[in-house]
């Protein structure tokens, strides 16, 4: 496909800022040299000595580098953490697909309790899944002592009028889930998942870490190899399209990659690089750490050599898969908690 149709299709599909379009498309020219084995070992290098255990590169749907750590193999699964949200963002959109839900429906049309509440009534499902709805963040959420996390979720008091504050957390996917499975009419969300994202990715027995009544906590608990864990990364790239078969049509995928004003780094689940280059680079971890009033997610990015259009489904501990549409690449890496830099690892395996 010629740039100028690049420019066109990007604008017409994603119905994103013009002045967007055209940066990614310049940015995607300057990208389009191949990945070397070499610059990926000297990645693997500064990750294992900082307790990474896997790392795998693709393109153009190859295996360009595969490592894996202290005697680890292609077999071991590693918990992805937050990793997991994307999974359930996927299936957000398979929800609207399958005309369940819109993404600018009000939750409140779903979980009536919600119907008369000032502020409540006003949010909307595009809100939950950009974590911008103004609930509380509620990590305690985590917790398997709760017996109904579903319950709880959608009882948590706002902190911030809807739309106003990126804040991130549990509850925005639990209150999703809520509302999925009522939508459902009887029919699990775990099924739902399974049978419209899992499945078609030829993923299965993956925990879900449900509670008491059987609600997963879509905001963690998969368990992935990197291999795994890639599959996904080839659905974004396959611009919803995986193995043949077209799971999300690519028009609607393209929402996911769309920031809010809250926070332009982070879409339907998925963190953006969009305000590379000329942004500065934060540890997005240490960022999410701080309480969501101190976090500041204007013009920053996740590394300034990689191209704006690189999305990251990010874990604790520096779980990563790196997609980066432009260059038709993905990178995994996963390790422990240690001292770890996004942007210096992408440096390395972009050879910049």
């Amino acid at each position: 496909m010629s740039l100028t149709n690049s420019k066109t299709v990007l604008a017409r599909r994603a119905r994103l800022p013009i002045h967007f379009v055209v940066t990614l498309a310049l940015t995607a020219s300057s990208f389009a040299a191949d990945i070397q084995p070499g610059n990926c070992a000297r990645a693997a290098g500064y990750s294992e000595n900082n307790r990474g255990f896997s790392m795998l590169v693709m393109q153009n749907g190859k295996t360009v580098f595969e490592h894996y750590a202290n005697g680890g193999g292609a077999d071991m699964r590693c918990k992805i953490f937050s990793g997991t949200k994307s999974f359930w963002g996927i299936a957000a959109l398979c929800a609207v697909r399958d005309g369940l839900i819109r993404l600018d429906d009000l939750v409140s049309d779903t979980i009536t309790e919600w119907k008369n509440d000032p502020r409540r009534s006003h949010i909307t499902i595009r809100q939950l899944l950009n974590q911008t709805d103004g609930i509380e963040p509620a990590p305690h959420l985590h917790s398997d002592s709760i017996r109904d996390r579903d319950a709880v979720a959608i009882q948590l008091p706002l902190v911030a009028p809807p739309g106003a504050a990126f804040a991130y957390g549990p509850s925005h996917l639990q209150i999703f889930n809520e509302l999925l499975r009522r939508k459902l009419n009887g029919k699990s969300t775990t099924s739902y998942i399974q049978e419209n994202v899992l499945s078609p990715l030829g993923l299965t027995s993956l925990e879900f870490k449900k509670d008491g009544r059987g609600n997963p906590l879509p905001a963690s608990g998969f368990e992935l190899t990197a291999r795994e864990w890639a599959r996904f990364g080839e659905l974004l790239l396959g611009r919803g399209n995986y193995n043949g078969k077209q799971i999300v049509p690519s028009t609607l995928l393209n929402q996911a990659f769309v920031g809010s004003g809250a926070n332009p780094s982070y879409g339907l689940t998925l963190w953006l690089n969009r305000q590379a280059p000329n942004a500065r680079e934060i540890d997005y971890e240490k960022e999410i750490d701080l309480k969501w009033q101190r976090a500041r997610w204007g013009g920053i990015c996740v590394s300034r050599a990689a191209p704006s259009d690189m999305v990251v489904a990010l874990g604790s501990n520096y779980q990563r898969l790196f997609v980066i549409p432009s260059m038709n690449a993905l990178i995994v890496r996963q390790g422990m908690s240690a001292k770890f830099s996004d942007a210096y690892f992408l440096r390395l395996v972009l050879g910049r």
